[in-house]
């Protein structure tokens, strides 16, 4: 068998294996967003809430995404992770790490939902939403953040050497990029498509709940997978 074709049998398992790994969770996760979405649209009780967190975000901007997002994607996920014994080497180092990570992903995220908003205009109807959901998972996602992500979870992995991180970078652009890139089509899609329903000073707070969500399953998943 050819270099070429053993990369494609792994690639094709990884992600079967992703998938059966991440359904269940995934399931769970395309619900929380759903619901989160339902009580905007129909309990009146929920809107003191959102309004809440519309008004943070409408005032302080871009740097209530980046805060936000450090903290929902960040340490909250790290402190569960560290209290419960699954952050076993440079526990420093994993918590500026998942920090500064997400507080960067959260202002680039953030530029790029007003980015949306410039390309398809600020509605909430049906064609609007899958232009934004279509553009963000399969230009935006697949080019841009899918791949930093894979790579810098590498180099985590790698416990942040650079050196062993290169050794990696073949099988990260055969094999990692595109099972990170489809996995997250899988569980995101519908998710995104929630956040795109909401107003625009409500989408990065809906996506930060998500994401805590989401990055607390996979980093438990990627604990157990690396122990056993």
């Amino acid at each position: 068998m050819t270099t070429k074709q053993t990369n494609g049998v792994r690639l094709v398992s990884n992600i079967k294996s992703a998938i059966g790994a991440n359904l269940v969770p995934g399931l769970c996760l395309q619900l929380f967003a759903v619901t989160i979405g339902l009580s905007y649209f129909y309990w009146p009780a929920s809107q003191h809430t959102f309004q809440f967190f519309a008004d943070l975000k409408a005032q302080y901007g871009a740097w209530y995404a980046v805060i936000s997002t450090a903290l929902f994607g960040g340490l909250l996920p790290f402190l569960y992770l560290f209290i419960s014994g699954k952050i076993r080497f440079l526990p420093f180092y994993q918590l500026l790490f998942y920090v500064l990570v997400w507080a960067v992903l959260g202002g680039i995220i953030n530029g790029f939902y007003a980015f949306q908003v410039v390309l398809f205009g600020d509605g909430n109807d049906w064609l609007t939403i899958v232009k934004k959901t279509a553009f963000d998972q399969f230009v935006f996602s697949a080019f841009l953040t899918g791949p930093l992500i894979a790579l810098v979870f590498l180099w985590k992995d790698q416990q942040f050497n650079w050196q062993k991180t290169k050794i990696h970078f073949a099988d990260l652009i055969k094999v990692q990029i595109p099972t990170t890139v489809v996995t997250t089509w899988i569980i995101w899609i519908p998710a995104v498509s929630v956040i795109y329903m909401m107003p625009s000073n409500l989408q990065i707070p809906l996506f930060n709940l998500v994401l805590c969500f989401f990055v607390l399953i996979l980093a438990i998943l990627n604990v157990d997978d690396n122990a056993n």
